[in-house]
């Protein structure tokens, strides 16, 4: 009896061991599995939105579906979407065509663990005092950061410090040698700061410090996210792309057949903007900008003869007369006014200073954009391998321009960034000539051992793809 008594009990306690010994969810873990699954694309307030949602009461919205699902959505969120899952299926209408990363090697214990997290920081309960009392932390920061002058003073010190160390065992010396009746030349301050010892390491600190400048910096090229510079012209995306809904690559025509998206000639502007002469939201203000830099007269509809010729004096007659005629027309006035003088006026020191500097001394010629993307010059990015062979929107790397009134870099442009697209997104194979001789993967894909082909699967990780 006691011995079926002790195999019962060991059958039991066999059962359950997996319940013990399996690691329970935590928010420790949550924040090591969001930093290194979830940080690059949601906020780490739970608040703000970044490239993804902000993650904050994602189980509230999850709330009417089974937990098993909120899995599913996290393991592979496009598997979700074509089977028409309603939630996935809403997600993706709002994201779209934003690709959320899967993360098939998440066991639900992991992923509990990230809720875990995501919630303390939403909540609060997770953030240090400091931040809770000030209401929170703005942009995913949780501390303070430690101000500069505090390392200036700091490195002050310890060079004060090895100073004065220097003259103590100096002076150390000269006691020792007068013991035992030697005599040894007292160093002077000046002495000691430009011994070899001292001129040695100063150098040693010059080329650490140096070379860890060079470095940082270099790393740093390009890698402006959210830079958006004045332009010389006030150019909006979201009236262009958004309001009027053209098509990215009119403008940027470059973009599907070479390795630059280009910035268009104001010849393309001037496709549109030979009918439309006064902006919605700028008037003549902007416009005349492109009229003054190719040598277009919108009050007669002709290009001006030997353009590049005319005097500033000129130019000046010739699109002030249009600005005040322009001015008179929406006033619906006989005569321009005061006000109507001052306005004009402010419109061509404002082009003046728009289509010239120091370098470029006259108003006609090209508009000198001023450049917000610019990757390292051992960097190599064909747009066209990227718009013609793999269809990709120009929002996944631009983001929503359609709704920029000053375009700003949406995406951070490092090394990981493109290697993490690599890894998710998906060959389009479909009615695609170019990945016809992969006939591996569509024999993959047509028997079912594949359900997607990835960048990386046809090389998208390999380095010379990208250095040449």
């Amino acid at each position: 009896m006691v011995n079926h008594l002790t195999k019962l009990t060991l059958i039991i306690l066999l059962g359950l061991a997996p319940i013990f010994l399996s690691a329970q969810p935590t928010a420790d873990a949550g924040k090591g599995l969001f930093k290194n699954n979830c940080a690059q694309c949601h906020a780490k307030n739970m608040k703000s939105v970044a490239t993804g949602p902000a993650l904050g009461g994602v189980e509230e919205r999850w709330a009417d579906y089974p937990r098993q699902d909120l899995y599913d959505w996290i393991r592979n969120s496009q598997a979700m979407i074509k089977k028409g899952h309603p939630k996935a299926v809403e997600l993706w209408g709002t994201w779209k065509p934003t690709v959320m990363q899967a993360f098939p090697n998440l066991t639900d214990e992991d992923i509990e663990s990230v809720l875990l997290y995501v919630n303390g920081m939403y909540d609060g309960s997770l953030l240090p005092k400091s931040a809770v009392a000030a209401g929170g932390v703005t942009g995913g920061a949780t501390k303070a950061e430690t101000p500069s002058w505090y390392y200036y003073a700091l490195f002050a010190f310890l060079g004060f410090l090895a100073l004065l160390l220097a003259r103590i065992i100096s002076n150390l010396n000269v006691l020792a040698a007068a013991k035992d009746g030697t005599t040894v030349a007292q160093r002077t301050l000046w002495q000691t700061l430009t011994s070899k010892g001292v001129i040695g390491f100063a150098l040693f600190a010059a080329i650490i410090l140096g070379g860890y400048t060079t470095v940082n910096n270099a790393i740093s090229l390009g890698r402006q996210q959210g830079y958006a510079p004045d332009q010389p012209i006030a150019f909006s995306h979201a009236t262009h792309a958004g309001t009027h809904k053209i098509d990215c690559q009119y403008c940027h025509d470059g973009a599907r057949r070479s390795k630059h998206g280009v910035i268009p000639a104001a010849n393309t502007c001037m496709n549109c903007h030979r009918a439309i002469k006064v902006g919605s939201k700028h008037g003549t203000a902007e416009l005349t900008k492109i009229y003054a830099s190719i040598g277009y007269n919108p009050s007669d509809n002709t290009y001006i003869k030997d353009y590049d010729k005319l005097s500033q004096e000129e130019l000046k007659a010739i699109y002030t007369k249009w600005m005040a005629d322009s001015y008179i027309t929406e006033e619906g006035i006989e005569a321009i006014d005061k006000a109507g003088e001052a306005l004009v006026e402010t419109q061509w020191n404002n082009l003046v200073s728009s289509l010239t500097n120091d370098q470029k001394k006259k108003i006609q010629g090209p508009i000198e954009w001023e450049r917000i993307h610019n990757l390292p010059d051992h960097v190599y990015f064909n747009h066209s391998q990227h718009v013609a062979v793999g269809k990709l929107e120009c929002q996944n790397c631009h983001g929503a321009v359609e709704e920029m009134d000053v375009l700003a870099q949406h995406a951070p442009l490092s090394m990981g960034w493109c290697i993490n697209c690599h890894r998710e997104t998906e060959v389009q194979f479909g009615d695609n000539e170019y990945y016809k001789s992969y006939e591996k993967y569509h024999d993959d894909l047509a028997s079912g051992d594949k359900d997607k082909v990835t960048v990386e699967d046809i090389g998208g990780l390999e380095c010379q793809k990208c250095h040449y």
